[in-house]
């Protein structure tokens, strides 16, 4: 018993809504893998990256589908040359391709006014 005439209710958090992947579909490949080495095979523990990080735009990515799945080596920063956090042609590679799908839908414009500059 808390002693208060009106208690409480526990409060919920609210889950937000994770959109899916504008790339790729949740289906064990690596993004990467399959793009650089066009192996399709399906890995164990893939891991979800945010195409654009920091300053806010992790909520954007989510937010807005900008999300792709990898394997180990192809997202930790010792996982391989070709990580994304250690390999700036790797990441860019990523958030072009991003990019161009938004604006399969959207004008570059929208894009920028999202993310705040263009990669293309």
């Amino acid at each position: 018993m808390t002693g208060l005439m009106y208690p409480k209710s526990p409060s919920k958090k609210k889950k937000r809504q994770h959109r899916e992947s504008i790339l790729q579909k949740k289906d064990g490949r690596c993004w990467l893998c399959m793009r650089l080495h066009g192996d399709y095979s399906q890995k164990a523990g893939i891991h979800k990256h945010h195409v654009f990080f920091g300053s806010g735009q992790r909520e954007i990515s989510e937010a807005n589908g900008f999300t792709v799945y990898l394997c180990w080596n192809h997202h930790i920063h010792d996982g391989g040359p070709e990580a994304v956090h250690r390999n700036h042609d790797t990441c860019l590679l990523i958030q072009q391709e991003t990019q161009r799908k938004y604006e399969q839908t959207h004008t570059r414009e929208d894009f920028i006014r999202l993310i705040g500059r263009s990669y293309l």
